[in-house]
């Protein structure tokens, strides 16, 4: 009897630490994860959103091959953010993951966007960006009326933005993608290279919409080469540019050859001397990665980025031309939310409408068009 005794007080004993052991662990797993999620990142790029698991149905018809997209929303223009988005999903078969990189204030909008439509079986994350990272790396001229756009250097930092992916591919919010985003995501890097674009001066887009753009589309239209600083570099003042609103990212290279921290260098350097041209092309992100990539970049297909939409040029296009693209790229000044873009009508099918009523498009024949 006292045996019988003796064995239960040994399983009780047991059971009991097996108990503190397991408590102990659970503690242990709930701190880390709690430092996992409020731990900001050094560059104040901080998650808002965590990526849902996946619906059943949509894990049976989609690949499981995780495709990292990072794209920017400004509160302006996230109608265009929102219809990339859509159109991207809706063309591939593969497992998205949208990287969305947007402001404090702009937070409550998207997400509320994202939720109450169609879009809601999206897979995304939403990252408040901290326009203080870019404190002394950009100039900001009182006399422009332009006022700054922090989002625009979100592509400089993306290790930061998707960590853990090898891969990732960036998109401006004025573009719509008519093919597989798959395809775009497979484009073939050249050893040591960090990221593939499209050039500006060789691409299908220039063969068939510009001539005669004169110093547009080479490194002298965006960088001063007046400056020392810019001829010491011995870069060919006639190297064909090429355009950043759209591009492939190998992140293992990235972060093995630092070109986060090469991209802030020039952006420090510019600020002490003007190295950018005066009558600067395009985007003030160009110039730092046209230096940091010079001769060290892939190229991209260019049907991925048919651009100049946002623009005179792409009234050239024929409508044969404009569905072939794989995608489209609003660059310029008159995006497809607006009244005067070519071939608006082509971005508005993917358009999604606010369901807060925020957003609304501007069309010819009304002051504001709501999309029904």
């Amino acid at each position: 009897m006292s045996l019988r005794k003796a064995n239960v007080a040994i399983l009780v004993a047991a059971v009991v630490v097996f108990l503190l052991v397991l408590h102990r662990n659970f503690l242990g797993l709930s701190d880390f994860l709690r430092r996992e999620l409020t731990d900001s990142n050094p560059l104040g790029l901080q998650p808002i959103d965590f990526i849902p698991a996946v619906p059943q149905r949509l894990t049976d018809e989609r690949n499981d091959k995780e495709i990292s997209v990072v794209i920017a929303a400004s509160e302006e223009r996230l109608g265009g953010a929102i219809a990339a988005m859509n159109s991207i999903y809706h063309n591939t078969k593969s497992n998205v993951v949208f990287y969305i990189v947007t402001l404090n204030d702009t937070v409550d909008h998207l997400r509320l966007w994202l939720s109450n439509t169609a879009l809601k079986n999206l897979r995304y994350r939403i990252l408040d960006f901290d326009p203080r990272v870019l404190e002394g790396k950009v100039q900001v001229d009182p006399q422009k009326a332009d006022p700054l756009k922090p989002l625009t250097f979100a592509r400089f930092y993306l290790p930061s933005l998707v960590p853990h992916a090898e891969k990732a591919i960036y998109v401006d919010d004025d573009v719509v993608v008519q093919d597989d985003i798959l395809e775009l995501y497979n484009t073939p890097l050249k050893p040591g290279h960090a990221a593939a674009f499209s050039d500006d001066c060789d691409s299908t887009t220039n063969k068939v919409a510009v001539r005669g753009a004169g110093n547009q589309y080479n490194y002298i239209g965006f960088l001063d080469y007046k400056k020392e600083t810019i001829r010491k570099l011995a870069m060919k003042a006639n190297t064909c540019s090429f355009n950043p609103g759209v591009f492939v990212a190998n992140l293992t290279e990235w972060k093995l050859q630092n070109i986060t921290k090469q991209l802030e260098k020039w952006m420090t350097l510019n600020v002490v001397e003007e190295l950018y041209s005066r009558t600067l092309a395009g985007s003030i992100t160009t110039p730092p990665l046209l230096i940091v990539f010079y001769k060290q970049h892939s190229s991209i297909d260019p049907m991925w980025n048919v651009r100049h939409l946002g623009s005179s040029a792409g009234k050239r296009y024929s409508p044969q031309f404009v569905k072939a693209a794989k995608l489209l790229h609003w660059n310029g000044h008159f995006k497809p939310w607006g009244r005067t873009a070519s071939y608006a009508e082509v971005w508005e099918k993917w358009y999604v409408p606010d369901p807060t009523g925020k957003f609304s498009l501007i069309r010819r024949h009304s002051e504001a068009y709501e999309a029904k």
